[in-house]
């Protein structure tokens, strides 16, 4: 007897507290600077979600250390449904595969709240690499060891994650050479320093119709809607699959009455009409699924990509 009134009685406290709110702005911490994929899709979800709960959800802007501090606050926070976290493949899957000792654990420090969107990347190699189409600058690889070089934004980044793929599942060695971001790095395979990079289609676009750079493949299991015409890495080399995604969670222990309402009201926003178009513009796919799909997808790219980089000895423990 006592149990179940112990269970009614926070059932009440919750359902009570879930009457009253928000009754204050509620904190999105994006861990990205201002102006990048993630704050893109942040801001278009916080201005809807402010829309529909009567209360501002401001974008708090926490970068540095590939997002690592950003989701260490977020894990930190006070699980009171007023921080909400949207954080990065790197964060989600990558890292806790990199590092032992990461300031969060995902699936102890957070629970789910939806995925917003993905995104495939596509492979580019500077226009003097004499190769058509994947298939093509395997060869070359597989030929010339130690002929193609490939650029990251920085050691365990999706980029560099990418580019071991293809090291790994076609069984030849191009030199990973990390750059301090994505535009330094595209810029120099533009010049030649570096034969290729597989990046953001947004951002290789306008090298792609310029002729500076040649797009032989995008990254994902389908077309990407943006560029159709490609075929994709994995028509040549089989099991080749890797994206870009971006999801939001909540400390975890935030009350369910809470948790609830924030996922319902984020798939909504994801859901409407033109937010879906301003995250397509961006060249990503929009989502807006479960909690549960989200878990499964943060618990299948953990198991996948740690498997990509154990084969590749990746490490960024020196």
């Amino acid at each position: 007897m006592r149990n179940i009134m112990l269970v009614t009685a926070l059932f009440a406290a919750g359902f009570a507290q879930a009457q009253g709110y928000p009754n204050k702005p509620i904190r999105m911490i994006v861990a990205s600077a201002p102006g990048g994929a993630p704050d893109i899709l942040g801001r278009a979800i916080a201005q809807k979600m402010s829309d529909s709960l009567g209360q501002q959800v401001v974008v708090d802007n926490r970068a540095g250390a590939s997002g690592l501090i950003g989701a260490e606050i977020a894990a930190k926070s006070a699980p009171d449904g007023y921080t909400l976290f949207l954080g990065t493949t790197t964060l989600y899957a990558i890292l806790p595969n990199l590092k032992k000792n990461l300031p969060y654990n995902i699936q102890r420090d957070f629970i789910s709240v939806t995925q917003i969107a993905g995104a495939s990347n596509v492979l580019v190699i500077n226009a003097s690499v004499p190769a058509k189409s994947v298939a093509e600058l395997l060869q070359i690889a597989k030929t010339k060891p130690g002929a193609l070089n490939y650029a990251s934004a920085g050691r365990g980044t999706p980029a560099h994650l990418a580019g071991e793929m293809v090291n790994v599942l076609a069984n030849v060695s191009m030199t990973h050479v990390p750059y301090k971001g994505a535009g330094p790095a595209l810029l120099d395979v533009i010049a030649g320093q570096v034969q290729l990079i597989i990046t953001s289609p947004i951002a290789a676009g306008p090298h792609i119709n310029s002729g500076k750079v040649r797009a032989l493949a995008t990254t994902g299991a389908k077309r990407n809607p943006a560029l159709p015409d490609l075929p994709t890495v994995s028509d040549t080399l089989p099991g080749y699959e890797i994206t870009q995604w971006w999801g939001l969670s909540l400390p975890a222990k935030t009350p369910r009455a809470l948790s609830e309402r924030l996922q319902t009201e984020a798939r909504k926003a994801v859901n409407l009409p033109d937010v879906r178009e301003r995250i397509i513009r961006t060249g990503a796919e929009p989502v807006g699924g479960t909690p549960q799909a989200f878990d499964a997808l943060i618990a299948a790219e953990q198991r996948r990509l740690g498997d990509v980089i154990r084969k590749a000895k990746i490490s960024l423990e020196d």
